[in-house]
């Protein structure tokens, strides 16, 4: 046997194992990922806000400036994972296939190497788009904030908590999305549907700004005792029957917080286990956000398959939502053209997840399949640039009238 021949032998197998040893090896650096996101938030709120404490517009500048840097710098991260295939990363890792650009018959997604440089744009490109997304989410948990009358000082921990279960439902949605688009690529078709559909929904549709009409928020009144007065920052607490039948406010019409010690029982009534609206508040903005992925991680997908490059570019966008809120809920409503910029980057994201996945099946229909049309990674992430820069700069050029951003208050 010449040495030729025994390279030839030895190199598929050496590859194979590679690609295994790639496949296993990620596992690990979601988890590296998750430490340090997990020990983040622990840092974040047993350390910086333990106690219940308004958050100023300096602090949740600062804040902000903390999570973007991070979340930018992550994408250097990115680069050189995917270019030295540190644990794997870039390796056997899913992709939109070149050749069906050219080929009606190729496989839109494949498995391959991808390396920093592409890595690198596709991340910073999803979280560009995710941030961008995740301004509509302030404007709504505002509103929630409002009529629920939550008190500034207890907002960073509804957020916190709404956060965290945000990261563990996104996760869920990106694992079991990534799953289905590599056995059923025509799911990229209904993902473009689904964005178009909420295109349609912002154009026609007037939003339910009353939290209290929520389907879930009146079955949970229904079922469950819950107490329209707060009691420091806890979500749950024992009271007497007959605080469930007060209003919440007091004679100056002032939200009642009765703190955080322990309360008895002064008429003799048994304590009952109820919600505080602080909970209530939860509840709206987990499902807030649940509805917004439904958008989001679709239009991400249009971006790239790879699950890492997904649900790293969704944490990081969201991670700082917490921050940004508390700088932007009085001032998002000022940028009166944010919301159409929003609905454009969606159009877009749908035209290109549309473009990409629905060639290759027109077969289907009667018609003969043609080839994938791929918009490039760079251009989709100029247009995102050029839309919410435009639609800000136009709201500082042209603001809105006072009666047109007003905002519940807190």
């Amino acid at each position: 046997m010449t040495f030729h021949s025994i390279l030839a032998s030895i190199a598929p197998t050496a590859s194979t194992v590679v690609e295994a040893t790639g496949s296993n090896q990620i596992y690990i650096a979601y988890a590296i990922f998750l430490a340090i996101v997990v020990g983040f938030l622990a840092l974040d709120l047993g350390v910086f806000h333990r106690e219940a404490k308004e958050i100023s517009i300096k602090e949740a500048a600062s804040w902000s400036v903390v999570w973007v840097t991070m979340g930018l710098l992550f994408a250097i991260v990115v680069y050189f994972g995917y270019e030295k295939h540190w644990l794997g990363l870039g390796l056997n890792t899913p992709m939109y296939n070149p050749a069906s650009t050219t080929d009606s018959s190729a496989p839109l997604i494949i498995r391959g190497t991808v390396e920093g440089a592409a890595a690198a744009e596709q991340y910073l490109t999803g979280y560009v788009l995710e941030k961008s997304l995740a301004m509509d989410n302030i404007f709504v948990i505002a509103l929630i904030f409002g009529f629920f009358a939550i008190p500034r000082k207890y907002q960073h921990r509804v957020l916190f908590w709404g956060i965290l279960g945000a990261l563990v439902m996104r996760g869920i949605m990106i694992l079991v999305g990534g799953a289905l688009i590599m056995q059923y690529q025509w799911i990229l078709i209904l993902f473009g549907i689904i964005l178009l559909a909420t295109v349609a929904k912002m154009l026609i549709l007037k939003e339910e700004s009353d939290p209290s009409k929520n389907v879930i928020v009146r079955l949970v009144r229904k079922v469950y005792p819950v107490t329209n007065v707060f009691h420091g920052q806890k979500f749950w607490v024992r009271v007497p029957q007959s605080e469930l039948q007060e209003t919440g406010r007091d004679a100056d019409g002032k939200v009642k917080d009765i703190g955080s010690a322990v309360n008895a029982s002064t008429d003799g009534s048994k304590l009952v286990l109820a919600m505080t609206p602080l909970f209530l508040a939860l509840i709206m903005v987990e499902i807030t956000d649940l509805v917004f992925a439904v958008d989001s991680i679709p239009a991400i997908f249009a971006i790239t398959p790879d699950p890492f490059i997904v649900f790293t570019s969704n944490i990081f966008a969201i991670l700082g939502l917490r921050a940004l809120y508390f700088c932007l809920a009085a001032l998002i409503a000022k940028f009166r053209y944010l919301k159409p910029a929003l609905i454009f980057i969606l159009f877009f994201v749908a035209i290109k997840l549309l473009l990409l996945s629905v060639p290759p099946y027109l077969d289907v229909i009667g018609l003969e399949a043609q080839k994938s049309i791929k918009i490039d990674t760079t251009i989709s992430m100029l247009i995102v640039f050029s839309l919410l820069g435009g639609a800000v700069l136009l709201s500082a050029i042209l603001p809105a009238k006072k009666s047109d951003h007003h905002l519940p208050s807190h």
